[in-house]
C-alpha cells in the first residue's frame, strides 16, 4: 500500500497492562464473556473455559468476578514514539475516516470516527478485558478498536498472510462493525440473535461479519490511490485465512458450519471483492431482510 503520504489519524490511545495486579485473567474474562459469546456464540465461550482448566483456573471464578480487577494505563504519546506497525495502522485509520466522512456526508450526515486503542497482552475495554488471544475486536460501547499489534505478526507466521494490505483490510474490518453500531445496524442484529437459535444467531452473525468485510472493500475502493500491484491478492490471502473453515482444519477439526461466526474463506473473499468492486456500501446488503 502507498501509505508513506497518507495522513494518521489523532484518534487512538495506548494501554498499558503491564504489572497490574486484581482480578487478573479471570476476572477480566469474566467482564468479557458476553463479548465473546456474541461475536463467536456458546462455542467460542466454551473454548475460553477450557483454556481456563488447561492453565489450572478455576472457571467459576468467573461467576463472580475478581477482586479489583487489573490496572491498566492510558497514554496517548506522540506518533513518532510508535512503532512502524503502530503508524501504519493510524495511516489507515485515518484514511478510513476521510472515506467514511465523505460517504456519509453525501447522505447529508456526519460521520463520528472511532479510536483505535493498541495495547500489548492485556488491557481494558468498555467491554470488559481486553485480551490478545481475542485478536482485533470492536467495543460498541466506547466506540472503541482494540488490537495488540503483535496480531500482524501472526498473521504473517500463522496464517501465511505477509503485507501491509492484511493490516489495512483487519482495521477497516473493525471500522466496518463501528459503521454498524452509529447505524443502527447492530442494534437490530443483536436484538434478532435473542430471538434465534443458536444456530441461527451463528447465522445472523456471520452475515454481520461478512458485511463488514464487505465495508472494509468499500474503503479500500473509495482509496485506490492507496493500492499497490499484488495487494488485492494479499487481502484476498488473508481473507481465506481467518475463514472458520480454514482456522477450524487448519486446528484439527473437522468444520461444522453450524459453529461458524465469521464465514467460510470464500465467502469472506467474496464479500471483500464485492465491496472492492463496488465501492458502495449499499451493495453490502448480507441480510437481505433477515432483520
Amino acid at each position: 500500500m502507498r501509505l508513506d503520504d497518507e495522513q494518521e489519524s489523532s484518534h487512538y490511545e495506548v494501554q498499558d497492562g503491564r504489572g497490574g495486579g486484581g482480578g487478573g485473567l479471570g476476572g477480566g474474562l469474566g467482564m468479557l464473556l458476553p463479548l465473546i459469546g456474541s461475536r463467536f456464540g456458546c462455542g467460542g465461550i466454551a473454548v475460553v473455559l477450557i483454556i481456563m482448566v488447561v492453565m489450572g483456573m478455576n472457571p467459576l471464578s468467573l461467576i463472580g468476578g475478581g477482586g479489583g480487577g487489573q490496572q491498566v494505563q492510558t497514554e496517548r504519546p506522540a506518533t513518532g514514539e510508535l512503532s512502524a506497525v503502530q503508524r501504519t495502522s493510524l495511516k489507515v485509520l485515518g484514511s478510513t475516516e476521510r472515506r467514511w466522512t465523505d460517504i456519509f456526508k453525501a447522505e447529508g450526515q456526519q460521520y463520528p470516527p472511532p479510536t483505535l486503542v493498541f495495547f500489548s497482552q492485556n488491557g481494558q475495554s468498555g467491554c470488559g478485558a481486553a485480551q490478545s488471544a481475542m485478536g482485533p475486536f470492536y467495543c460498541p460501547a466506547d466506540q472503541r478498536i482494540y488490537i495488540d499489534t503483535d496480531f500482524f505478526n501472526e498473521m504473517e507466521s500463522r496464517f501465511n498472510a505477509p503485507g501491509d494490505f492484511p493490516i489495512g483490510y483487519i482495521i477497516a474490518h473493525e471500522v466496518g462493525h463501528h459503521i454498524q453500531t452509529i447505524t443502527g445496524e447492530a442494534d437490530k442484529i443483536r436484538k434478532a440473535q435473542q430471538r434465534a437459535s443458536e444456530a441461527e444467531g451463528n447465522a445472523l452473525q456471520v452475515k454481520m461479519e461478512l458485511q463488514a468485510d464487505c465495508y472494509a472493500g468499500v474503503w479500500a475502493a473509495r482509496d485506490t490511490n492507496l493500492m499497490e500491484a499484488g495487494d488485492l491478492e494479499e487481502g484476498m490471502r488473508a481473507a481465506q485465512a481467518i475463514g472458520d473453515d480454514t482456522l477450524q482444519k487448519s486446528a484439527g477439526r473437522r468444520p461444522v458450519p453450524e459453529s461458524f461466526t465469521h464465514g467460510t474463506g470464500a465467502q469472506r473473499m467474496e464479500w471483500l471483492r464485492k465491496g472492492l468492486s463496488t465501492g458502495d456500501p449499499a451493495q453490502c446488503d448480507t441480510f437481505q431482510g433477515a432483520i
